[in-house]
């Protein structure tokens, strides 16, 4: 088992790399975010701004939640395979 987590680890670092890129991103799309009702076309080149950034923001939180998710289930597989080895190690 601890021959693969070198393997394992790398892939984690991968996906977290790629996780933190991603909310990175996101961070910068939603810092010029701003919460508008916009209830007539006065200023229609905000409001497509506006419905620009919800689409990125839209398109990209899917792929935040799966490598989230898939970093998160990483980082346990990772300590547990790393604290049975040692418990195997301990009860020798």
């Amino acid at each position: 088992m601890m021959s693969a987590l070198p393997v394992m680890v790398v892939i984690w670092a991968i996906l977290t790399g790629l996780f933190l890129a991603l909310l990175a991103y996101n961070g910068t799309l939603t810092r010029y975010e701003e919460n508008q009702l916009f209830l007539d076309d006065v200023n229609p080149i905000e409001k497509q701004q506006q419905s620009t950034i919800i689409r990125r923001i839209h398109q990209v939180t899917p792929y935040i939640r799966a490598l989230g998710t898939l970093s998160a289930v990483m980082t346990v597989l990772i300590i547990g395979i790393y604290t049975f080895d040692a418990w195997k190690k301990i009860q020798q």
